[in-house]
Parts: C-alpha cells; sequence; structure tokens
C-alpha cells in the first residue's frame, strides 16, 4: 500500500474482538479513540435515526454521544477526555483527527457488556453518520516506573 492509498476503520474485526479477550486485561480499562469526521453526516444505512434537516459529522457525533452516556454509565464506564484534534506534533504532518476521546471501564468485562447492549446499539447509527476513520486503542494501566515524589520505587 503507498502512502496515498486511504483505509478507514470504523468497526473492530472478529480477530480484533478475539485479540482484545484473549489479552484479558485485569481492572479498569481505558479506551483511546481517535476519531476523524465526516463534513456531512451519512444516514443513508439508518434512515430511521436521520434528522429532518443535514447535519455535520460533528453533530452527529454529538448525537451518538448523548444517545450512549447512560448505558455506558449503567456498565460502569465514563468519558474522561473529550477534546478537539488536529495535527500530530509527533506523527505524519499529513494526518490528522478531528475528535480524541478517552472511555474508561470497570473492566474488559464490563465493556463487552456496554458494546453488546440493545439499546446502546439501537444509536450506533449516529456513530456510523458521524465517523469516516477511527482508531481504538485498548489500554491498561501500568505502575509508573518512578514514584510521584520522584523517589525510586
Amino acid at each position: 500500500m503507498t502512502r496515498t492509498e486511504t483505509i478507514s476503520y470504523l468497526e473492530p474485526t472478529q480477530e480484533a474482538g478475539r485479540t482484545f479477550v484473549k489479552r484479558d486485561l485485569a481492572g479498569p480499562v481505558v479506551m483511546l479513540n481517535l476519531l476523524r469526521f465526516r463534513d456531512m453526516a451519512d444516514y443513508s444505512s439508518h434512515p430511521d435515526l436521520a434528522p429532518t434537516v443535514p447535519i455535520s459529522g460533528a453533530e452527529a457525533f454529538d448525537r451518538y454521544i448523548q444517545h450512549t452516556l447512560p448505558f455506558l454509565r449503567e456498565t460502569g464506564g465514563d468519558i474522561l477526555f473529550l477534546g478537539h484534534g488536529g495535527p500530530f506534533l509527533i506523527g505524519p504532518g499529513d494526518e490528522r483527527w478531528d475528535m480524541a476521546m478517552l472511555i474508561r471501564q470497570a473492566s474488559a468485562a464490563s465493556f463487552l457488556s456496554f458494546a453488546s447492549r440493545a439499546g446502546y446499539l439501537a444509536g450506533l447509527g449516529h456513530r456510523t453518520a458521524a465517523v469516516t476513520d477511527a482508531r481504538l486503542l485498548p489500554l491498561s494501566e501500568m505502575p509508573l516506573p518512578i514514584a510521584v515524589d520522584g523517589a525510586r520505587p
């Protein structure tokens, strides 16, 4: 693949899902989301969720967050950080992300419970309409190599 070819990632593959489960992450999991939005939301796959007037991808993602938060919180999760993106300081100069988001879940099992809830899935079309490309990186916490007060452990 050349640098000019573009591959969009919107949903996890079955293999990625199996790998996530096999990691057997212990304790809380933080999901790093990098999101690139469509200029105009595309509700063609979910016309039942389409607003009466066209909206931007960012606005559709706001609808996704509003729909998703109750389900996320019911399963022990929450949004830790939501921020505007832009170009990298360290990274490809031609790559940009519109938004970065950190989601904390109590465990990998609670994340899987959240992601499979029928109520949550009913509003997933807002995300599909909003996002043109995404990255999702599950993170598990690790101890700092140096104590907070500067002393070595």
